[in-house]
């Protein structure tokens, strides 16, 4: 891959001015061959495989950051979904899997280890359940564990019984990490269509048809894609929407050096390239100022949905030019607490759940760092849940729900997480109810478009 100089000049500037950045060199494991009778020695192989495997993870890519100049924020790793691994085992919990991926994860000394997820969207098995009540005390217990849920496809409709569920399973993480502002959610995500190559956290996993380790590389660069139309004044619809894919597609090539050059010098597959719009608190790295930029006032005005579609759509073009293995979710990303924009937008009262949960039909995820009042009842949760997996579901597109009931937290307050996760003002919740409508259970059916056969 030859650069010139021009272009070497220009990334240059994207890195130290406008935050561009390779967000996370994620290593996704294969566990099927750890599974055995006895948990105590499932967690041994568990521990014995991954240690092995992402040894030289981190040290690799501190290395290739030192020798190009490439910031690389964050290694990580993504494992079989621990539901399929522990379930021939002996174990009455999967607490002790959990423990087992943190320790594993210190040992390696990456910053997250995703995995402890399960693949409902039709049904659970008994060791689902296990995992699925195992979530509060295991992100409690541990500090870098990631879990997540699937419970929707558009193939197969969407699994009310465990909406109904998540529902109580996330007030109770919140509970026990109510010494920490509830972060305990922050490490949980639940899906309708879930990628099983998704190298970002809180939602990876390694899915099933996925190769016995491989690397992904996820990319971030708001800050870039901002700065490329910020003299645009004047310009039409046509004209932004070509200058970001073809800023998008430069961000792309530099995210495949990285993963070729990973992929190389630990001798592991190469996966696939997420393009994400993944924003940061830091001031110029944000997604809504994207939006503001194209003529909004402000995120949340009338328009803002169809300039986060017009966003979306140039990232995935430019990305899918510059390489053939783009994958992930790929496009952009609206959490609230982790960018400065959708924070300034919530707090001036310009933006509400309900106008992010229809901008979620057009961005590459969902409702994402939603910080809401801690004494939110369990079926409003799982209300917004279902709300957000019926997108994704009829859309045929990926759509999530990460949300934190905030305890002793009430509408007017704010929340800090910390880091990259930043910090949220708590957003007002609808007071209507829906809890008949989330008792009943059963499943939704799958949209007539599914049946393709």
């Amino acid at each position: 891959m030859l650069f010139s100089p021009h272009e070497i000049q220009e990334t240059i500037k994207m890195f130290s001015q406008e935050h561009l950045d390779i967000r996370t060199i994620t290593m996704g494991i294969s566990l099927r061959n750890c599974s055995t009778g006895s948990a105590k020695s499932a967690c041994e192989k568990i521990y014995d495989k991954i240690t092995k495997y992402a040894e030289k993870l981190v040290v690799t890519g501190e290395t290739i950051s030192q020798e190009y100049g490439i910031p690389i924020i964050n290694k990580r790793i993504a494992v079989t979904p621990i539901a399929l691994v522990a379930e021939s085992s002996d174990a009455n919990d999967y607490l002790c899997f959990a423990k087992i991926l943190d320790k594993a994860a210190e040992t390696t000394g990456v910053n997250f280890i995703g995995g402890f997820s399960a693949l409902i969207e039709k049904g659970c098995t008994k060791g689902d359940r296990k995992l699925v009540n195992s979530i509060p005390e295991a992100l409690a217990a541990t500090q870098r564990v990631c879990s997540s849920l699937n419970l929707g496809t558009t193939r197969n409709g969407i699994n009310m019984n465990a909406v109904r569920d998540i529902g109580e399973i996330i007030k109770k993480t919140a509970k026990l990490t109510a010494d920490q502002n509830g972060i305990g959610c922050a490490k949980l995500v639940v899906f309708c269509n879930s990628p099983e190559d998704n190298p970002f956290m809180a939602g990876a996993f390694h899915g099933p048809g996925e190769p016995e380790c491989q690397i992904s590389v996820g990319v971030s660069g708001p800050g870039v894609i901002h700065s490329s139309i910020k003299n645009m004044k004047g310009a039409s619809i046509d004209e932004i929407a070509n200058r970001i894919k073809k800023t998008a597609f430069k961000i792309t090539r530099m995210g495949q050096l990285v993963a070729e050059e990973a992929s190389k010098r630990l001798n592991v597959p190469f996966g696939i390239i997420d393009l994400s719009l993944a924003p940061t608190p830091e001031i110029g790295d944000s997604v809504a100022r994207i939006l503001e930029e194209m003529g909004l006032e402000i995120v949340g005005a009338p328009g803002t949905t169809a300039a986060l579609a017009i966003l979306n759509d140039a990232v995935k073009k430019g990305g899918i030019m510059a390489s053939s293995h783009v994958g992930g979710l790929s496009g952009a990303f609206i959490p609230v607490s982790e960018d400065e924009g959708m924070i300034n937008a919530v707090e001036k009262g310009a933006i509400s759940i309900e106008k992010l949960e229809a901008m979620t039909c057009v961005c590459s995820v969902g409702l994402d760092m939603i910080a809401i009042p801690g004494n939110t009842s369990a079926s409003t949760i799982s209300g917004i849940i279902a709300d957000e997996m019926a997108l994704g579901m009829v859309n045929n597109k990926t759509t999530a729900v990460r949300i934190i009931p905030v305890p002793r937290k009430n509408v007017g307050d704010k929340v800090s997480f910390g880091g990259l996760l930043g910090e949220a003002p708590i957003m007002r919740v609808s007071t209507f109810t829906c809890n008949e409508f989330i008792s009943r259970g059963g499943r939704i059916p799958a949209p007539v478009h599914s049946f393709k056969n």
